[in-house]
This record gives C-alpha cells, sequence and structure tokens, in this order.
C-alpha cells in the first residue's frame, strides 16, 4: 500500500487469521532488532479507513473457502524497499549469489536475536539490490512469530530461528562468530529500550492486556544471559546447521 509519506508499505491487518497479536509482534521484533544494528525495513502504524476498504476489492481475507473485508483502523506497516515498479525483492538466491550477499555476517546477528525471542519460525529473509549496487543485500523480515506467535511465551527447540539455507553460516568458527550481537542483547536491550517500543504498540493488537505485555517483557529481559548457550544448543544438534565450528 501507498502512504502518505510516499512510501509502499507491506501491510499486516489486525483481523489477520493469525491474530493481533502478530502485529504487536512485528513492531516489536523488528524495533528490537534494528537497536541491535541488524538489517530490517523501516515500520510503522498504518491507518487504513473504512472508505478505503469498501472501495477496494482486493482488501479482503481469503479464508478457506470464504473471505471477509480487511479491518479498519491502525494496522502494522513493513516499508517496501524502494518502488514496486523499479525494485524487484526476491525471498530466494541461487548459492553464487547468496554467497556475495554483502551482508552475510547479519544472519549470524540475526540468529541470536530470534534464539533471544524465541523466533517459533525460521528465519525469514527477503533480497533486494539498491540502486546502482551489484550485489544483493538482504532484509530481515517477518518477526510475528517472535515470542510464539500470539502465545508470548518461550518454548525454545535447538533448530528453531535458523535460516534454511545453512551455508550462510559456514563463517562460524566458535561462539565467538556471533559477536558482536551476543554482547549487544545482553548489554543494550534494557528494560528502558523494551518498555519504550511496547509504548508504541496499539492496544488493540493485543487486547489491552497490559499484565501480559508485562510478563513477557520480564521473560525477555531474563532471557539476555541464556542466548549463548541457546546457540550452542543449536550447534550440538544432529542438524549441524555451523559445520565449521570445532
Amino acid at each position: 500500500m501507498r502512504c502518505d509519506d510516499g512510501g509502499y508499505y507491506v501491510v499486516k491487518f489486525q483481523n489477520n487469521p493469525q491474530g493481533g497479536r502478530i502485529l504487536a509482534n512485528e513492531l516489536l521484533g523488528t524495533r528490537l532488532a534494528a537497536r541491535m544494528g541488524l538489517p530490517t525495513p523501516a515500520v510503522g502504524i498504518v491507518e487504513v479507513r473504512e472508505r478505503l476498504i469498501a472501495e477496494t476489492e482486493d482488501l479482503v481475507m481469503q479464508l478457506g473457502r470464504g473471505r471477509k473485508p480487511c479491518q479498519a483502523g491502525l494496522q502494522f506497516g513493513s516499508r517496501y524497499p524502494g518502488l514496486p515498479a523499479e525494485t524487484a525483492v526476491y525471498d530466494f538466491l541461487p548459492d553464487e549469489q547468496l554467497g556475495e550477499v554483502v551482508n552475510l555476517a547479519d544472519f549470524r546477528g540475526m540468529f541470536v536475536f530470534d534464539k533471544w525471542t524465541c523466533n517459533t519460525n525460521g528465519r525469514q529473509t527477503v533480497f533486494f539490490r539498491a540502486q546502482g549496487e551489484p550485489r544483493y543485500q538482504a532484509w530481515m523480515i517477518d518477526q510475528g512469530f517472535c515470542f510464539n506467535a500470539g502465545e508470548w511465551n518461550f518454548p525454545d527447540a535447538p533448530l528453531r530461528g535458523l535460516y534454511a539455507r545453512h551455508r550462510v553460516y559456514e563463517p562460524v568458527r566458535g561462539l565467538e562468530s556471533f559477536e558482536p550481537w551476543l554482547a549487544r542483547v545482553e548489554e543494550k536491550m534494557t528494560e528502558k529500550v523494551i518498555d519504550e517500543i511496547l509504548k508504541e504498540i496499539p492496544g488493540e493488537w493485543y487486547g489491552f492486556d497490559a499484565d501480559g505485555a508485562e510478563r513477557m517483557l520480564e521473560q525477555l529481559l531474563r532471557r539476555r544471559k541464556l542466548v549463548p548457550e541457546l546457540v550452542r544448543s543449536a550447534w550440538k544438534s544432529a542438524a549441524q546447521p555451523f559445520p565449521n565450528w570445532k
């Protein structure tokens, strides 16, 4: 959707089938990842009015055999990298091009983030080339399943949060390969930082459950010291996502 700042945004609606908390997760997760210095799109709150929905045939939810209109109100928006007519975005690159992505190291940083936040989905990424650049860069998108989606708890498992193509982790030689992101989680992701972002989130996205949000914040803070061991658990798994970690 094109918004009043002139930018184009991928918009998730409150009445999506996964629930309103997905929007809260997207905003909180993307803001936290950006604070860690990780490559994420600009995100924000997009107001979609009833009249626009009524006059736009495509603003509907496809649900099995039926469909229903998108819900008016405040929605989550993730900025598209450029103009859709000019900037091609891919969710897959051949191995040769994947190995030349300019910010490949950020996959390691994003794994640290995903273990901290208990992303119960695989790591979702898009690739694009900035204007005039010969090589692709990666943006880390879709934080909706951080904090275990709508559950807001942290059922850890070794392989959760990994990018499906493990060649991005070939430079890993040990736990030190996940710095400086491990240190940033423990030192920079403070209660103040998380609380400031939580205050941005519209209450209707999580049913005005302030107590639930506070409990989730407390768990997130306690988890900061657990992240190194969570990373090690992936290394020790039978899948061996880090083939050069000795």
